[in-house]
């Protein structure tokens, strides 16, 4: 069978971009909690293509989609996120000259539209109120409507958004730390990060404890994270993975930010600052060990949160 050219440079191409995904460093916070017993880390998430964690889900899904034949240069690759995963989709989407429509609630940061916008990608704005479940909801619509126009990622029930944590970020993290690690804490949005990278970390050693961490109540500040209590609830998450949960106010998220930034040299978000605080509490409640987060992402999207600390 004669395969089209086009798809050949599609599939090349995805491999060469694949050089830029992944790989980020792992950072120790001796300032900000120096206790010798316990040591925290942190995966500098922004330090790769798209600038985010989501680099990571939004290549594996692409790069299995074009290698399955899902997604080709005649489809429009269409989802729903609350902008991280849309940069990402974007960024692999200009590079590989594929169109990205995007659903995103019309709330989220004017930098991440700008940066969309920049990038090319195409939004479609949803409520404010219905948070990514409204988004959701708009592009599954899109989706059942136009099925030969779009490929649906449906990062939210795609086994491909977990699988690149599972297979990289997870392995990174317990090389990085000699083995040493005891301890992986992060945030629920996606769920992709910390089902993913819990599951492999489980099979690598199944004495590591993995504490997943939730916003404190509903109405929070923590872009892309999930309350998921009222949220809907991804299908790619797994329940019985966490050994223990914890909640984190956005008020001690946003004081962390300022700390971090004087302590350590780090401008990090409010979603990092997140899951630094929930680390930093697993880190009080241990005689030893060593606490790895991740930092999704930067504060460079953040403007209103940077005006607001200073």
């Amino acid at each position: 069978m004669n395969v089209p050219s086009a798809d050949i440079k599609l599939k090349k191409k995805i491999t060469e971009i694949g050089q830029f995904i992944g790989n980020t460093p792992l950072w120790e916070l001796k300032n900000v909690f120096p206790r010798k017993e316990v040591k925290i880390f942190a995966k500098l998430e922004w330090m790769q293509l798209g600038e985010s964690v989501k680099a990571r889900p939004a290549y594996n899904i692409i790069r299995e989609s074009i290698f399955s034949g899902e997604m080709s240069n005649e489809k429009i690759l269409l989802d729903a996120t609350s902008g991280n995963t849309g940069i990402a989709y974007a960024s692999i989407g200009a590079a590989l000259r594929i169109p990205v429509t995007l659903c995103i609630p019309e709330n989220v940061s004017s930098e991440r539209k700008n940066l969309l916008k920049m990038l090319g990608a195409t939004i479609i704005f949803t409520s404010p109120f219905e948070s990514t479940d409204g988004a959701q909801f708009e592009a599954k619509l899109l989706a059942e409507k136009f099925p030969d126009k779009y490929f649906y990622a449906d990062q939210y029930s795609n086994s491909n958004n977990w699988k690149a944590h599972f297979n990289h970020t997870s392995e990174e993290i317990y090389f990085q730390t000699n083995k040493e690690i005891t301890h992986f804490v992060a945030g629920l949005g996606t769920t992709g990060t910390f089902t993913g990278t819990g599951r492999k970390l489980k099979l690598l050693n199944e004495k590591i404890q993995l504490v997943s961490l939730q916003p404190e109540t509903i109405m929070h500040g923590l872009e892309g994270w999930k309350h998921l209590e009222t949220a809907m609830v991804p299908a790619i998450y797994d329940p019985t993975l966490a050994d223990g949960t914890l909640s984190v106010p956005t008020n001690e998220a946003y004081n962390l930010i300022k700390i971090v930034a004087q302590k350590e040299g780090l401008l990090i978000s409010p979603s990092s600052a997140a899951n630094l605080a929930g680390a930093i509490k697993v880190s009080e409640n241990i005689p030893q060990g060593a606490v790895v987060t991740i930092f999704p992402d930067n504060l460079s999207k953040y403007g209103e949160v940077l005006n607001s600390i200073n």
